[in-house]
Protein backbone atom coordinates (compact mmCIF):
# COMPACT_ATOMS: atom_id res chain seq x y z
CA UNK A 1 0.00 0.00 0.00
CA UNK A 2 2.22 -1.84 0.26
CA UNK A 3 1.40 3.45 0.62
CA UNK A 4 2.49 5.29 -4.96
CA UNK A 5 3.11 1.62 -3.43
CA UNK A 6 4.56 -0.23 -6.65
CA UNK A 7 6.42 1.21 -9.44
CA UNK A 8 7.55 -1.24 -12.09
CA UNK A 9 8.68 -1.87 -15.84
CA UNK A 10 6.44 -4.09 -17.83
CA UNK A 11 6.85 -5.90 -20.94
CA UNK A 12 4.33 -7.78 -22.90
CA UNK A 13 4.90 -11.47 -23.23
CA UNK A 14 7.05 -11.77 -26.52
CA UNK A 15 9.21 -14.30 -28.35
CA UNK A 16 12.58 -13.21 -29.66
CA UNK A 17 10.93 -12.24 -33.36
CA UNK A 18 8.86 -10.07 -31.41
CA UNK A 19 10.40 -6.19 -29.94
CA UNK A 20 9.47 -6.13 -26.31
CA UNK A 21 7.14 -3.10 -25.92
CA UNK A 22 8.57 -1.39 -22.45
CA UNK A 23 6.25 0.70 -20.31
CA UNK A 24 6.56 2.17 -16.99
CA UNK A 25 3.91 1.71 -14.32
CA UNK A 26 3.82 3.49 -10.99
CA UNK A 27 1.10 1.89 -8.58
CA UNK A 28 0.36 4.38 -5.98
CA UNK A 29 -0.05 3.76 -2.31
CA UNK A 30 1.36 6.16 0.72
CA UNK A 31 3.17 8.32 4.32
CA UNK A 32 6.14 9.56 5.99
CA UNK A 33 9.05 7.25 4.98
CA UNK A 34 7.12 4.21 6.50
CA UNK A 35 8.26 0.98 5.46
CA UNK A 36 5.40 -1.75 4.08
CA UNK A 37 4.75 -3.97 7.09
CA UNK A 38 3.92 -0.32 9.17
CA UNK A 39 0.88 -0.31 6.39
CA UNK A 40 -1.32 -1.34 9.53
CA UNK A 41 -4.98 -1.48 8.03
CA UNK A 42 -4.72 -3.49 5.17
CA UNK A 43 -3.29 -3.01 2.39
CA UNK A 44 -1.74 0.80 2.84
CA UNK A 45 -4.09 2.03 5.00
CA UNK A 46 -2.90 3.73 8.43
CA UNK A 47 -5.33 3.24 11.60
CA UNK A 48 -3.11 5.31 14.08
CA UNK A 49 -5.38 8.05 13.92
CA UNK A 50 -5.27 8.46 17.82
CA UNK A 51 -3.41 7.18 21.05
CA UNK A 52 -6.53 6.22 22.97
CA UNK A 53 -7.93 3.83 20.48
CA UNK A 54 -4.25 2.13 20.02
CA UNK A 55 -4.29 0.57 23.46
CA UNK A 56 -7.63 -0.83 22.11
CA UNK A 57 -6.05 -2.20 18.99
CA UNK A 58 -8.88 0.28 18.10
CA UNK A 59 -11.82 -1.64 19.10
CA UNK A 60 -14.95 0.49 19.31
CA UNK A 61 -12.76 3.57 17.52
CA UNK A 62 -16.55 4.71 15.94
CA UNK A 63 -18.65 4.25 19.17
CA UNK A 64 -15.85 5.44 21.93
CA UNK A 65 -15.56 8.77 20.71
CA UNK A 66 -13.20 9.26 23.74
CA UNK A 67 -11.85 12.84 22.86
CA UNK A 68 -11.32 14.58 19.39
CA UNK A 69 -9.96 12.03 17.03
CA UNK A 70 -13.09 11.04 16.73
CA UNK A 71 -13.08 13.44 14.06
CA UNK A 72 -11.65 10.59 11.87
CA UNK A 73 -13.22 7.54 13.11
CA UNK A 74 -16.88 8.94 14.05
CA UNK A 75 -17.53 12.75 13.34
CA UNK A 76 -21.40 12.47 14.94
CA UNK A 77 -19.05 11.44 18.35
CA UNK A 78 -18.01 15.13 18.61
CA UNK A 79 -21.22 15.86 20.24
CA UNK A 80 -20.03 13.47 22.82
CA UNK A 81 -17.25 16.11 24.14
CA UNK A 82 -17.62 18.78 26.61
CA UNK A 83 -15.70 22.42 25.66
CA UNK A 84 -13.05 23.03 23.13
CA UNK A 85 -10.63 19.94 22.78
CA UNK A 86 -7.18 19.94 21.44
CA UNK A 87 -5.54 16.20 20.68
CA UNK A 88 -1.60 16.74 19.57
CA UNK A 89 -0.62 12.82 19.27
CA UNK A 90 2.75 10.94 18.02
CA UNK A 91 3.13 7.27 16.92
CA UNK A 92 6.86 5.84 16.98
CA UNK A 93 6.37 2.86 14.40
CA UNK A 94 9.68 0.20 14.03
CA UNK A 95 8.76 -2.34 11.65
CA UNK A 96 10.85 -5.10 9.82
CA UNK A 97 10.54 -6.54 6.58
CA UNK A 98 13.06 -9.06 5.99
CA UNK A 99 13.03 -11.32 2.46
CA UNK A 100 14.26 -14.83 1.84
CA UNK A 101 14.81 -16.23 -1.91
CA UNK A 102 13.64 -18.81 -3.24
CA UNK A 103 14.67 -19.24 -6.71
CA UNK A 104 14.25 -15.72 -8.38
CA UNK A 105 15.70 -16.02 -11.41
CA UNK A 106 16.01 -14.76 -15.35
CA UNK A 107 12.60 -16.26 -17.38
CA UNK A 108 14.86 -15.23 -20.37
CA UNK A 109 17.80 -17.70 -19.10
CA UNK A 110 16.63 -19.27 -15.95
CA UNK A 111 19.63 -18.53 -14.41
CA UNK A 112 19.35 -16.72 -10.70
CA UNK A 113 19.38 -13.39 -10.33
CA UNK A 114 22.40 -11.61 -9.09
CA UNK A 115 22.06 -10.28 -5.57
CA UNK A 116 21.55 -10.53 -1.88
CA UNK A 117 18.58 -10.66 0.15
CA UNK A 118 18.04 -7.11 0.08
CA UNK A 119 18.66 -6.20 3.87
CA UNK A 120 15.42 -5.46 6.22
CA UNK A 121 13.50 -3.18 3.93
CA UNK A 122 11.59 -1.45 6.85
CA UNK A 123 12.68 1.96 8.49
CA UNK A 124 11.67 3.53 11.89
CA UNK A 125 8.76 5.65 11.14
CA UNK A 126 7.10 9.11 13.10
CA UNK A 127 3.38 9.88 12.16
CA UNK A 128 1.76 12.94 14.02
CA UNK A 129 -1.93 13.34 14.55
CA UNK A 130 -3.68 16.43 15.25
CA UNK A 131 -7.49 17.16 16.12
CA UNK A 132 -9.21 20.00 17.13
CA UNK A 133 -12.77 20.31 18.21
CA UNK A 134 -14.87 23.70 18.81
CA UNK A 135 -17.64 23.70 21.65
CA UNK A 136 -20.14 25.99 19.46
CA UNK A 137 -23.16 25.13 21.78
CA UNK A 138 -24.90 21.77 23.18
CA UNK A 139 -26.47 20.64 20.05
CA UNK A 140 -23.06 21.58 17.62
CA UNK A 141 -19.53 21.01 17.26
CA UNK A 142 -17.25 22.00 15.20
CA UNK A 143 -13.85 19.57 14.52
CA UNK A 144 -10.83 19.81 12.48
CA UNK A 145 -7.93 16.51 11.77
CA UNK A 146 -4.71 16.50 10.28
CA UNK A 147 -3.52 13.42 9.99
CA UNK A 148 -2.18 10.11 7.82
CA UNK A 149 -4.50 8.11 6.98
CA UNK A 150 -2.59 5.77 3.96
CA UNK A 151 1.04 5.39 3.81
CA UNK A 152 3.92 3.11 2.42
CA UNK A 153 7.65 2.64 2.09
CA UNK A 154 10.76 0.31 1.62
CA UNK A 155 14.32 0.64 0.93
CA UNK A 156 16.12 -2.60 -0.29
CA UNK A 157 19.89 -2.81 -1.12
CA UNK A 158 20.75 -1.51 -4.82
CA UNK A 159 22.13 -5.10 -5.62
CA UNK A 160 19.18 -7.01 -3.81
CA UNK A 161 17.74 -9.78 -6.11
CA UNK A 162 14.06 -7.76 -6.58
CA UNK A 163 16.03 -4.62 -7.42
CA UNK A 164 14.18 -4.67 -10.73
CA UNK A 165 10.96 -4.88 -9.53
CA UNK A 166 11.69 -2.50 -6.01
CA UNK A 167 14.61 -0.56 -4.53
CA UNK A 168 12.80 2.42 -2.49
CA UNK A 169 9.52 3.21 -2.16
CA UNK A 170 8.63 6.88 -0.01
CA UNK A 171 4.83 6.94 -0.37
CA UNK A 172 2.77 9.79 2.09
CA UNK A 173 -0.70 11.25 2.02
CA UNK A 174 -1.61 13.94 4.23
CA UNK A 175 -5.36 14.61 5.13
CA UNK A 176 -7.06 17.37 6.35
CA UNK A 177 -10.56 16.46 7.55
CA UNK A 178 -12.54 19.79 9.08
CA UNK A 179 -16.23 18.71 10.42
CA UNK A 180 -19.20 19.10 11.85
CA UNK A 181 -21.61 17.22 14.16
CA UNK A 182 -25.11 18.10 15.38
CA UNK A 183 -27.32 16.14 18.31
CA UNK A 184 -30.61 15.41 17.25
CA UNK A 185 -31.69 14.25 20.50
CA UNK A 186 -29.90 12.31 23.57
CA UNK A 187 -30.09 9.11 21.71
CA UNK A 188 -29.10 10.03 18.15
CA UNK A 189 -26.20 12.27 16.49
CA UNK A 190 -25.20 12.45 12.84
CA UNK A 191 -21.41 13.81 11.54
CA UNK A 192 -19.62 14.63 8.28
CA UNK A 193 -16.62 16.29 6.92
CA UNK A 194 -14.66 16.42 3.93
CA UNK A 195 -11.09 15.58 3.50
CA UNK A 196 -8.79 17.27 1.13
CA UNK A 197 -5.74 14.84 0.49
CA UNK A 198 -2.64 16.08 -0.79
CA UNK A 199 -0.56 12.60 -1.98
CA UNK A 200 3.40 12.15 -2.42
CA UNK A 201 5.19 9.49 -4.19
CA UNK A 202 8.99 8.48 -4.88
CA UNK A 203 9.67 5.00 -6.22
CA UNK A 204 13.12 3.53 -7.57
CA UNK A 205 13.96 0.81 -9.54
CA UNK A 206 16.73 -0.97 -11.24
CA UNK A 207 16.64 -1.75 -14.74
CA UNK A 208 17.93 -4.68 -17.01
CA UNK A 209 19.23 -2.87 -20.71
CA UNK A 210 20.21 -6.33 -21.54
CA UNK A 211 16.95 -7.74 -21.94
CA UNK A 212 15.97 -4.79 -23.33
CA UNK A 213 17.84 -4.90 -26.07
CA UNK A 214 17.00 -8.74 -26.25
CA UNK A 215 13.51 -7.95 -26.74
CA UNK A 216 14.00 -5.53 -29.26
CA UNK A 217 14.65 -4.90 -32.84
CA UNK A 218 17.90 -4.79 -32.21
CA UNK A 219 17.93 -8.30 -30.86
CA UNK A 220 20.50 -9.87 -33.36
CA UNK A 221 23.44 -7.06 -32.49
CA UNK A 222 23.18 -7.12 -28.53
CA UNK A 223 26.07 -8.97 -28.16
CA UNK A 224 28.66 -6.92 -30.27
CA UNK A 225 26.73 -3.94 -27.92
CA UNK A 226 27.93 -5.61 -24.54
CA UNK A 227 23.81 -6.51 -23.75
CA UNK A 228 23.44 -9.60 -24.47
CA UNK A 229 23.31 -10.94 -20.93
CA UNK A 230 20.23 -10.41 -18.87
CA UNK A 231 20.38 -9.60 -15.29
CA UNK A 232 24.47 -8.39 -15.55
CA UNK A 233 24.62 -5.50 -12.91
CA UNK A 234 27.00 -3.94 -15.31
CA UNK A 235 24.14 -3.28 -17.69
CA UNK A 236 21.74 -2.01 -14.72
CA UNK A 237 20.01 1.68 -15.50
CA UNK A 238 17.85 3.03 -12.99
CA UNK A 239 14.24 4.99 -13.10
CA UNK A 240 13.33 7.79 -10.33
CA UNK A 241 9.37 8.04 -10.67
CA UNK A 242 8.52 11.28 -8.57
CA UNK A 243 4.51 12.48 -8.43
CA UNK A 244 1.80 14.35 -6.91
CA UNK A 245 -1.46 15.13 -6.41
CA UNK A 246 -4.69 16.55 -4.36
CA UNK A 247 -7.81 14.67 -4.14
CA UNK A 248 -10.90 15.33 -1.86
CA UNK A 249 -13.16 13.08 -0.59
CA UNK A 250 -16.03 12.94 2.79
CA UNK A 251 -16.79 11.05 5.44
CA UNK A 252 -20.41 10.39 7.55
CA UNK A 253 -21.30 9.02 10.53
CA UNK A 254 -23.94 7.99 12.91
CA UNK A 255 -24.35 7.51 17.07
CA UNK A 256 -26.56 5.51 18.36
CA UNK A 257 -26.89 5.13 21.96
CA UNK A 258 -29.87 3.06 23.22
CA UNK A 259 -29.24 3.42 26.77
CA UNK A 260 -26.60 5.64 28.81
CA UNK A 261 -23.98 2.17 29.10
CA UNK A 262 -24.46 1.06 25.28
CA UNK A 263 -23.18 3.46 22.28
CA UNK A 264 -23.58 2.10 18.68
CA UNK A 265 -21.60 3.76 15.64
CA UNK A 266 -21.64 3.65 12.37
CA UNK A 267 -18.95 5.70 9.96
CA UNK A 268 -18.31 5.53 6.24
CA UNK A 269 -15.31 7.22 4.50
CA UNK A 270 -15.24 7.95 1.03
CA UNK A 271 -12.95 6.78 -1.85
CA UNK A 272 -10.38 9.43 -2.64
CA UNK A 273 -9.52 9.47 -6.92
CA UNK A 274 -6.09 11.09 -7.02
CA UNK A 275 -4.34 11.95 -10.62
CA UNK A 276 -0.73 11.93 -9.99
CA UNK A 277 1.74 14.69 -11.95
CA UNK A 278 5.14 13.79 -11.77
CA UNK A 279 8.62 12.66 -13.65
CA UNK A 280 10.27 9.79 -14.46
CA UNK A 281 13.83 9.84 -14.56
CA UNK A 282 16.27 7.61 -16.04
CA UNK A 283 19.88 6.66 -15.26
CA UNK A 284 21.20 4.49 -18.41
CA UNK A 285 24.51 2.33 -18.54
CA UNK A 286 27.28 3.24 -21.20
CA UNK A 287 26.13 0.31 -23.45
CA UNK A 288 22.50 1.25 -23.81
CA UNK A 289 22.74 5.24 -23.67
CA UNK A 290 24.84 4.93 -26.81
CA UNK A 291 22.23 3.01 -28.74
CA UNK A 292 19.62 6.21 -29.97
CA UNK A 293 16.33 4.11 -30.08
CA UNK A 294 16.82 2.54 -26.49
CA UNK A 295 17.74 6.46 -25.23
CA UNK A 296 14.84 7.92 -27.23
CA UNK A 297 12.84 5.34 -25.49
CA UNK A 298 14.33 6.01 -21.63
CA UNK A 299 14.59 9.61 -22.38
CA UNK A 300 13.35 11.68 -18.61
CA UNK A 301 10.01 12.56 -18.90
CA UNK A 302 6.80 13.84 -17.26
CA UNK A 303 4.28 11.63 -16.09
CA UNK A 304 0.61 11.48 -15.42
CA UNK A 305 -1.26 8.65 -13.45
CA UNK A 306 -4.73 7.92 -11.94
CA UNK A 307 -5.37 5.94 -8.12
CA UNK A 308 -8.02 5.62 -5.87
CA UNK A 309 -7.52 4.84 -2.12
CA UNK A 310 -10.41 2.97 -0.77
CA UNK A 311 -13.47 3.62 1.01
CA UNK A 312 -13.98 2.48 4.82
CA UNK A 313 -17.43 1.42 6.84
CA UNK A 314 -17.17 0.71 10.39
CA UNK A 315 -19.31 -0.69 13.00
CA UNK A 316 -18.50 -0.32 16.20
CA UNK A 317 -19.77 -0.99 19.89
CA UNK A 318 -19.14 0.80 22.94
CA UNK A 319 -21.09 -1.07 26.40
CA UNK A 320 -20.08 0.59 29.93
CA UNK A 321 -21.00 -2.41 32.15
CA UNK A 322 -20.21 -0.72 35.13
CA UNK A 323 -18.09 2.41 36.46
CA UNK A 324 -14.83 0.36 36.08
CA UNK A 325 -15.48 -2.14 32.91
CA UNK A 326 -15.98 -0.96 29.23
CA UNK A 327 -16.20 -3.15 26.31
CA UNK A 328 -15.65 -1.80 23.15
CA UNK A 329 -15.55 -3.96 19.40
CA UNK A 330 -15.29 -3.12 16.13
CA UNK A 331 -15.47 -4.31 12.49
CA UNK A 332 -14.33 -2.37 9.59
CA UNK A 333 -14.36 -3.08 5.67
CA UNK A 334 -12.41 -1.24 3.77
CA UNK A 335 -12.84 -1.43 -0.50
CA UNK A 336 -9.52 -2.25 -1.90
CA UNK A 337 -11.10 -3.85 -4.87
CA UNK A 338 -10.84 0.08 -6.41
CA UNK A 339 -7.30 -0.66 -6.41
CA UNK A 340 -7.76 -3.45 -9.34
CA UNK A 341 -5.33 -1.55 -12.18
CA UNK A 342 -3.08 1.43 -12.52
CA UNK A 343 -2.60 3.40 -15.39
CA UNK A 344 -0.01 5.52 -16.22
CA UNK A 345 0.45 8.00 -19.37
CA UNK A 346 3.58 9.14 -20.30
CA UNK A 347 4.40 12.41 -21.96
CA UNK A 348 7.15 10.91 -24.16
CA UNK A 349 5.77 9.63 -27.86
CA UNK A 350 7.86 6.75 -27.31
CA UNK A 351 6.76 5.06 -24.76
CA UNK A 352 2.33 3.99 -24.86
CA UNK A 353 0.23 4.19 -21.62
CA UNK A 354 0.84 1.29 -19.26
CA UNK A 355 -1.72 -0.56 -17.32
CA UNK A 356 -0.92 -2.79 -14.32
CA UNK A 357 -3.19 -5.46 -12.80
CA UNK A 358 -3.44 -5.38 -9.22
CA UNK A 359 -6.73 -7.45 -8.39
CA UNK A 360 -6.76 -6.27 -4.49
CA UNK A 361 -10.07 -7.22 -2.57
CA UNK A 362 -12.18 -6.00 -0.25
CA UNK A 363 -10.90 -6.92 3.40
CA UNK A 364 -11.97 -6.96 7.28
CA UNK A 365 -10.34 -6.22 10.41
CA UNK A 366 -12.22 -7.40 13.28
CA UNK A 367 -11.14 -5.98 17.08
CA UNK A 368 -12.03 -6.12 20.42
CA UNK A 369 -10.84 -3.95 23.63
CA UNK A 370 -11.79 -3.41 27.29
CA UNK A 371 -10.97 -0.37 29.61
CA UNK A 372 -10.41 -0.68 32.91
CA UNK A 373 -10.94 2.49 35.18
CA UNK A 374 -10.20 2.04 38.95
CA UNK A 375 -10.20 5.74 39.52
CA UNK A 376 -10.39 9.04 38.33
CA UNK A 377 -7.18 9.61 37.46
CA UNK A 378 -5.68 6.16 35.70
CA UNK A 379 -7.39 4.20 32.79
CA UNK A 380 -6.02 0.64 31.87
CA UNK A 381 -6.60 -0.28 28.08
CA UNK A 382 -6.52 -3.57 26.41
CA UNK A 383 -7.41 -5.16 22.54
CA UNK A 384 -6.57 -7.25 20.01
CA UNK A 385 -7.08 -7.38 16.30
CA UNK A 386 -7.60 -9.55 12.88
CA UNK A 387 -6.27 -7.51 10.13
CA UNK A 388 -7.14 -8.97 6.74
CA UNK A 389 -4.56 -8.43 3.49
CA UNK A 390 -6.26 -7.17 0.21
CA UNK A 391 -3.18 -9.13 -1.73
CA UNK A 392 -4.90 -12.11 -3.44
CA UNK A 393 -1.85 -14.22 -4.02
CA UNK A 394 1.98 -14.61 -4.38
CA UNK A 395 1.82 -13.36 -7.97
CA UNK A 396 0.22 -10.57 -7.23
CA UNK A 397 2.05 -9.45 -4.59
CA UNK A 398 4.50 -6.69 -4.73
CA UNK A 399 8.46 -6.26 -3.03
CA UNK A 400 6.91 -2.79 -2.26
CA UNK A 401 3.81 -3.76 -0.41
CA UNK A 402 4.79 -7.36 0.95
CA UNK A 403 1.54 -7.25 3.38
CA UNK A 404 -0.21 -10.22 4.69
CA UNK A 405 -2.90 -11.17 7.05
CA UNK A 406 -1.95 -9.56 10.71
CA UNK A 407 -2.68 -10.31 14.69
CA UNK A 408 -2.67 -7.12 16.80
CA UNK A 409 -1.96 -7.18 20.46
CA UNK A 410 -2.13 -4.12 22.31
CA UNK A 411 -2.13 -2.10 25.74
CA UNK A 412 -2.26 1.38 26.91
CA UNK A 413 -2.80 3.73 29.88
CA UNK A 414 -4.36 7.31 30.23
CA UNK A 415 -3.44 9.39 33.08
CA UNK A 416 -5.70 12.30 34.60
CA UNK A 417 -2.65 15.16 35.08
CA UNK A 418 -5.03 17.80 35.86
CA UNK A 419 -8.78 18.93 35.53
CA UNK A 420 -8.22 19.57 32.23
CA UNK A 421 -5.44 18.12 30.56
CA UNK A 422 -4.89 14.31 30.12
CA UNK A 423 -1.91 12.07 28.97
CA UNK A 424 -2.53 8.80 26.96
CA UNK A 425 0.08 6.09 25.60
CA UNK A 426 -0.23 3.30 24.02
CA UNK A 427 1.65 0.35 22.63
CA UNK A 428 0.80 -2.55 19.51
CA UNK A 429 2.68 -5.52 18.85
CA UNK A 430 1.62 -6.82 14.72
CA UNK A 431 2.31 -10.59 14.13
CA UNK A 432 2.37 -10.62 10.53
CA UNK A 433 2.05 -14.08 8.77
CA UNK A 434 4.71 -15.04 6.31
CA UNK A 435 4.18 -13.83 2.96
CA UNK A 436 5.27 -15.72 -0.28
CA UNK A 437 5.77 -13.47 -3.74
CA UNK A 438 6.20 -15.16 -6.99
CA UNK A 439 6.21 -12.07 -9.22
CA UNK A 440 6.91 -11.73 -12.75
CA UNK A 441 8.71 -8.23 -13.42
CA UNK A 442 9.06 -5.94 -16.13
CA UNK A 443 12.25 -7.59 -17.90
CA UNK A 444 11.18 -10.56 -17.45
CA UNK A 445 12.42 -11.15 -13.88
CA UNK A 446 10.73 -13.72 -11.35
CA UNK A 447 10.89 -12.41 -7.57
CA UNK A 448 10.28 -15.81 -5.66
CA UNK A 449 10.72 -16.19 -2.32
CA UNK A 450 8.86 -15.37 1.31
CA UNK A 451 8.75 -12.50 3.47
CA UNK A 452 8.73 -12.35 7.26
CA UNK A 453 7.40 -8.73 8.98
CA UNK A 454 6.55 -7.64 12.33
CA UNK A 455 5.63 -4.07 13.59
CA UNK A 456 6.03 -2.42 17.10
CA UNK A 457 4.21 0.57 17.64
CA UNK A 458 4.88 3.32 20.58
CA UNK A 459 2.53 5.89 21.13
CA UNK A 460 1.91 8.81 22.88
CA UNK A 461 -0.76 12.10 23.12
CA UNK A 462 -1.49 15.24 24.94
CA UNK A 463 -5.26 15.87 25.16
CA UNK A 464 -6.43 19.48 26.46
CA UNK A 465 -9.74 20.68 27.24
CA UNK A 466 -10.92 24.15 27.62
Amino acid sequence: MTPLGEQSLIMEKHSMKTPIRLTLAATALTTFGLAASASHAGGFALIEQGVKGLGNAYAGAAASAEDASTIFFNPAGMTLLDGHQVVAGLHIIQPSTKFTDNGSKSLITSANTSGGNGGDAADLAVIPNLFLVADINDEVKLGLGISVPFGLGTNYDKDWKGRYQAVETAVEVININPSLAFEVNPQWSVGLGANIQYFKAKLTNAVDFSTVCLGSALAPNCGALNLSTPQTPATDGFADITGTSWGFGYNLGVLFSPTEATRVGLAYRSQVKHSLDGKADFTLPAAAGAISPIAARFADTDITGDIDLPSTLSLSLSHQFNDTWTLLADITRTGWSSYDKLVIEFDNPAKDPSEEVNDWEDVNRYSIGVNFTPSQTWIYRAGIAYDESPVPSAELRSARSPGSDRTWLALGLGYQMAKNLTLDFGYAHLFAKDAEINREGATKDLLKGSYESNVDILSGQVVWVF
